[in-house]
């Protein structure tokens, strides 16, 4: 099996710019907003959740299922528009993901970070110790509760919610016996002081060795992990009670590790008992033909990890991406699916593609976000030669901060084509596959309504040909090739284009991603267009309010330079901006004082279009 030549590396230094944030800062899903400040909502839920943990009661009525996670409604706005796109930093520290979050995450349009499982666990430096939980202790090598609130904070403010990895299955290995957890705790087979003893794990004390017989495989010990009884009372309260207290930090839903060793009736009831029984999470179940326990299984409480799509992926970029057309058929429905090119423990063990694939890897990763099946998750992790290896520099109680800067950290969200399908997907969201071509084989093409278009080559050749989309006529910026608009497309009238993608490449137009000044018919000047501009909106003395978006013309998002509306009619403001016909747009309105100080409105970047004819009339309301 031959892979390309690894991608090159993008250049460091290059993030997107974004918008200024907005003063709100981002709530829970399922409750949007926090009654008061963020320091007295913690106070709150961590005395419900004292009363959570003094009081065993019967499980409530299972939870419906959630699919996929809300779009992040709080924080700053991004130029890529803020989806449902979750980057999973794999043994990133907290403060680094803070970091990454104002940095890159955030201005990206990525709407949740996954983190890897917050809790004190044994000591090592090996990556799965960070699944090997001693305590429930916020307290461990990527650092402690202090650090991980703030680091919840600053992901808030720059528009991005938390995922935590919640290893709930099990604690530490029996193989390796008793010692002393990251944060000071004993520990020992059968004993954990304060928290479980004998009686809390199951009875079977073996090693899985038959995944055809359920009662193995969810009660006796994955490779010698210690089980916990999850359908006990204690166990039951005692894990929603660690969830619960995440909960009350902001985080704002979970991944659960090894799921499939847990009976879905005991995850169920382990979800009534949380404080948001309705957060979102997404479980671990690795499904394999013919066995007992099958993904299906775990639908009634949240999304499942679909491990036959990822191992498709590889099979595919190997084979033929024509199949790719029906990747979603046999497989779980797209609500109810999360679905990933690699994770720590893929990338690793070879069942799917991982980042040494090089330019393959980023097409599948350009598939997985264009596509319509499934939650995307985009991994993130580091560089190794020995499986086992913890994070670069990790010792066994520590790991030093994450640096994009060095090879050793494979920084996936830095790279252009990712930043740029990640606003795609949010773009054409909603949207249906449309005008599919493939010519049988390693190259394919679709569109996503009249919103986006995507073309792959998934061969070792250039490849030149004239494409049929849905977009209206305009010159559209290449996401993939750049991410200042140096590559552009120009779509005709009747929505065709010619472009050559290189070896392994791809290119994707997206509306809102345009140059200024489109060309619908080539060879002829583009018709001249004036934008009505109306918005109801509520001001304080001395603000104005002013139209600001992706083009020149309304400020490439500088409020300073955005188009002043006229208050004449207040609260309704007033204005009008001239832009060619068939030129595609982002934009938000933001309140603007004397001393320059901006306060953006609310919620994803608005799109819009200017009609063929040159006339487009915007009437919103301030949100």
């Amino acid at each position: 099996m031959q892979h390309p030549v690894p991608r090159p590396r993008i250049p460091r230094a290059s993030t997107p710019a974004s918008a200024p944030a907005t003063a709100s800062a981002a709530a829970l899903p399922g409750a949007r907003t926090l009654p008061g400040p963020r320091a007295l909502a913690r106070l709150l839920a961590a005395l419900a959740l004292a009363t959570l943990l003094a009081l065993a009661g019967a499980p409530a009525a299972a939870p419906p299922a959630q699919a996929a996670p809300p779009i992040p409604s709080g924080g700053a706005t991004s130029p890529n528009g803020r989806g449902d796109v979750i980057l999973n930093l794999f043994q990133w520290t907290w403060d680094s993901v803070a970091a990454e979050c104002e940095s890159t995450i955030g201005p990206a349009g990525f709407g949740y970070v996954q983190v890897s499982p917050p809790q004190e666990t044994i000591q090592g430096t090996a990556w799965w110790t960070s699944y090997q939980p001693v305590s429930y202790k916020i307290e461990g090598k990527l650092g402690d509760r202090a650090e991980f609130a703030a680091m919840v904070e600053s992901c808030n403010s720059a528009g991005v919610e938390v995922i935590a990895d919640a290893v709930i299955n099990h604690t530490t290995g029996a193989d390796g016996g008793s010692g002393t957890g990251t944060a000071g705790s004993s520990y020992g087979i059968d004993s954990f002081p304060g928290i479980y003893g004998a009686e809390d794990f199951n009875d079977c004390r073996t090693n899985i060795t038959n995944y055809q017989d359920r009662y193995q495989v969810q009660n006796c010990r994955l490779v010698s992990l210690q089980d916990l009884r999850t359908g006990s009372t204690h166990v039951q309260d005692t894990l929603a009670g660690y969830m619960n207290d995440l909960l009350s930090l902001g985080v704002a839903g979970f991944r659960i590790d090894a799921a499939k060793h847990i009976p879905a009736s005991d995850l169920s009831a382990i979800k009534s008992k949380l404080t948001d029984p309705d957060a979102y999470w997404v479980q671990e179940v690795i499904g394999a033909s013919g066995e007992p326990v099958q993904e299906s299984e775990y639908v009634g409480t949240g999304d499942v990890h679909e491990f036959d799509y990822a191992r498709q992926l590889k099979s595919d970029f190997d084979g033929s991406i024509a199949n790719l057309q029906h990747i979603a058929d046999g497989k779980l429905p797209s609500d109810q699916a999360g679905v990933f090119v690699d994770n720590h423990d893929t990338e690793r063990n070879g069942e799917t593609m991982n980042s040494t694939w090089g330019a393959k890897y980023v097409l599948a990763n350009t598939f997985m976000l264009s596509y319509p099946y499934g939650s995307p998750s985009v991994y993130s992790g580091y560089t190794f030669t020995d499986k086992d290896a913890g994070a670069p520099g990790a010792t066994a109680t520590s790991v030093p901060d994450a640096n994009c800067d060095s090879d050793a950290w494979t920084c996936t969200q830095r790279w252009t084509e990712i930043q740029g399908m990640v606003g795609f997907h949010n773009a054409v969201a909603g949207t249906e596959v449309t005008n599919w071509w493939d010519d049988g084989a390693n190259q394919i093409a679709y569109g996503r309504g009249d919103k986006g278009f995507v073309a792959m080559n998934n061969t070792g050749s250039a490849t030149t040909r004239t494409y049929t989309s849905s977009l209206p006529a305009g010159t559209y910026c290449d996401v993939v090739a750049s991410s200042n608009c140096s590559e552009t497309i120009t779509v005709a009238a009747d929505g065709t284009f010619s472009a050559t993608l290189p070896a392994y490449g791809a290119l994707a137009l997206q509306v809102g991603k345009t140059s200024e000044g489109t060309t619908p018919d080539p060879g002829n000047e583009p018709v001249a267009g004036k934008v009505s501009v109306s918005v109801q909106a509520t001001t304080t003395w001395g603000q104005d309010v002013r139209i600001v978006g992706s083009v020149p013309a309304l400020g490439s998002w500088k409020p300073a330079s955005g188009v002043a509306l006229d208050p004449a009619g207040y609260p309704a403001w007033t204005g009008s901006v001239d832009l060619p016909a068939g030129t595609s747009f982002e934009y938000k309105y933001v309140k603007v004082d004397a001393s320059g100080a901006a306060v953006w409105e609310s919620g994803a970047n608005r799109t819009a279009t200017v009609g063929a004819d040159g006339k487009l009339s915007l009437s919103d309301t301030w949100k």
